[in-house]
């Protein structure tokens, strides 16, 4: 994965499923999901305990979300060791890329979803990124 990976997936692709999205304004996922809306993006949260999340829809899994919705990348907060199934659901619902969340490494799930043509970031944050790119002219 490079730069331009990162840089590609968060400037031309605008509808994130956030898988492991909390309702918990202190979380991370939450906090993420939230930082994407007020870039703009499109945030689906992906919670089976929870109705609604930052005044979206909450759906219990990516195949759940209807495929209207146009999901393009899964943003995966679950433990590295869950994340391989919640990449394959992406794959399965026509997702153009993964993202894998610090600390969230699955390198076989990563090879399946490039196989399928996906792209995959893994083990970065969009609220380190998003700036970052911004500071060299990107998004």
């Amino acid at each position: 994965m490079t730069d331009s990976v990162v840089e590609d997936v968060l400037t031309r692709y605008r509808t994130w499923a956030v898988v492991g999205c909390s309702p918990e304004p202190s979380r991370d996922s939450h906090r993420i999901a939230a930082l994407l809306q007020r870039r703009g993006y499109r945030v689906i949260p992906v919670n089976p305990t929870v109705e609604e999340i930052l005044g979206e829809r909450c759906y219990a899994s990516l195949d759940e979300i209807p495929a209207s919705a146009g999901v393009e990348v899964a943003d995966i907060f679950r433990r590295s060791e869950r994340a391989g199934a919640h990449v394959d659901e992406a794959i399965a619902i026509g997702a153009r890329a993964v993202w894998l969340q610090l600390g969230v490494i699955d390198h076989d799930a990563g090879e399946r979803a490039r196989a399928a043509g996906l792209q995959v970031v893994m083990n970065r944050c969009p609220a380190i990124e998003l700036p970052r790119l911004a500071a060299a002219g990107g998004p």
